[in-house]
């Protein structure tokens, strides 16, 4: 999904008081992760996921996958926390400004 800046601003806005909902471990990001990934996504639609990788390449890779596994935006990545957006097409509960 396209965002414009100000979209983009404005989501960084909204997760600013968020607590990460998933954390990725020492297994990486498997099929199990994602599921509960999805799962956050769907009812949230805007979270934010704890990377737990030492390296900076090991958390790029991971942060990578997630979104392109869950069909997810990054948003930002501040040290080992990103924060996701995917608009859940049902019953989307954030209104993005235009």
């Amino acid at each position: 999904m396209k965002l414009s800046t100000s979209q983009i601003r404005f989501l960084r806005s909204q997760a600013h008081s968020l607590k990460p909902v998933v954390m990725v471990g020492a297994n990486g990001v498997s099929e199990s992760l994602l599921e509960e990934l999805n799962i956050a996504l769907n009812s949230h639609e805007l979270i934010k996921v704890k990377v737990r990788a030492e390296e900076r390449e090991e958390r790029d890779d991971a942060i990578e996958q997630l979104c392109r596994k869950s069909k997810a935006t990054k948003i930002q990545r501040v040290g080992h926390i990103v924060t996701l957006y995917r608009k859940n097409e049902n019953k989307p509960k954030i209104q993005l400004p235009k």
